[in-house]
């Protein structure tokens, strides 16, 4: 069915911001595209910011159970709205559902169909879908509201044990983080008074590797790393690239990374995030990543990506470089920067922690899995 036969469309707008009286009083949550998720279904019961009841006549206004999806920009976000009434913006398109459909079935059938909507978004700058197209969009769904009642009930069960699964995984990164300052305390304003050293000098080598085009060899048998394949958890390899011997052998034996080594986006809008180097095998690096070959008899690799990865110390590095962000950071740059130094003795007990953590990431992370592999075959079901 064509989305416009399942409910009334509404476009948003803005009311104007040179009239005070439309946002002098917080009556009337006003949405924007930047509270509603890139994955999954958003829930609104709330907004960054408001308008006055005096502009509720110049606005879009919702009710409860409405569908909001962005249509300009970033394609196919979704909300739906919770208790009270929301106004919205004009890159939102928002469907008020009659009838022939549950709003939360047809919310998760607007997730199921967003590759589409992104496909036919028809600017090649910014992407756009207008409301005709909005309205003409089709998707497939049943009018037996008692199936779409159990479809929602059973894709809200298994999606409720993802969230929980993804929450289980960020309260265990949380506990490392916690551990990190029980043992070692602020490492700017070091309360316990540590040594403090350059990452020169705590480091036997500290190289990046080298940029080239992917079209400028052919395929080869060796990870290219960049900072799209770091992440705070570890590697991704979802979207990995190889390259060949003679692209690989240069970089890799200037670098010559080995595990446990740490590995530290310099460059970038990931600038920051240092993860140990786990794997057995050879690899090649992009420029944007750094690595840090510390001195193994000074300091742990556990312990160095964790310092880091330290919010405080992330903050100390960018204000030091005298910039509102971190765009770049040269190797020399990096060389200079001071961390504390405690007892090796106490830094391999961190990293056991870190360790026994990881164990159980690993358990949650599989869970985890299992439970998206199921949602995703039910999306399929039903609405394939």
């Amino acid at each position: 069915m064509k989305l416009k036969e399942l409910g009334t469309i509404v476009t948003g707008n803005t009311p104007s911001k040179q009239s005070v009286e439309n946002w002098d009083s917080p009556d009337i949550g006003f949405v924007k595209p930047d509270i509603i998720s890139d994955t999954g279904i958003s829930i609104i019961d709330d907004a960054a910011e408001y308008i006055s009841e005096k502009a509720r006549a110049k606005a879009r206004i919702v009710g409860e159970n409405s569908i909001l999806i962005t249509c300009i920009g970033s394609i196919g976000k979704i909300g739906i709205t919770a208790k009270g009434t929301f106004a919205f913006n004009q890159q939102i398109n928002a469907i008020i559902p009659n009838r022939k459909v549950n709003s939360k079935y047809l919310a998760y059938a607007l997730l199921y169909a967003k590759p589409r909507l992104v496909a036919i978004a028809n600017a090649p700058v910014v992407p756009i879908i207008n409301k005709s197209q909005f309205g003409d969009f089709e998707i497939k769904v049943t009018e037996n509201t008692e199936y779409q009642s159990k479809a929602v009930e059973v894709l809200d069960t298994v999606n409720a044990i993802i969230e929980n699964r993804r929450q289980q995984l960020q309260k265990l990164d949380e506990l490392v983080k916690a551990r990190f300052v029980e043992l070692f305390g602020d490492p700017i304003s070091n309360p316990m008074n540590w040594n403090k050293r350059t990452l020169k000098e705590v480091c036997t080598k500290l190289n990046d590797g080298t940029h080239f085009s992917p079209e400028s060899f052919s395929m080869g048998d060796y990870k290219y790393i960049t900072a799209k394949n770091i992440k705070a958890s570890g590697f991704d390899f979802s979207n990995i690239t190889y390259v060949p011997e003679a692209v690989h052998r240069p970089i890799f034996e200037r670098c010559n990374p080995e595990q446990g080594d740490v590995l530290y986006i310099k460059d970038g809008a990931t600038t920051g995030i240092a993860i140990v180097n786990t794997l057995k095998e050879e690899f090649t690096l992009l420029s944007s990543v750094a690595l840090l070959k510390q001195n193994r008899n000074v300091i742990n690799g556990y312990f160095l990506a964790a310092l880091l990865n330290n919010a405080d110390m992330y903050s100390d590095i960018r204000n030091n470089m005298g910039g509102a962000a971190i765009t770049r950071l040269t190797i020399a740059k990096l060389n200079a920067v001071k961390v504390i130094v405690p007892p090796l003795d106490l830094q391999n007990r961190f990293a056991a922690f870190v360790h026994q953590v990881d164990k159980s990431k690993v358990a949650v992370q599989k869970s985890l899995n299992e439970a998206q592999l199921l949602f995703d075959s039910l999306m399929q079901q039903y609405f394939g």
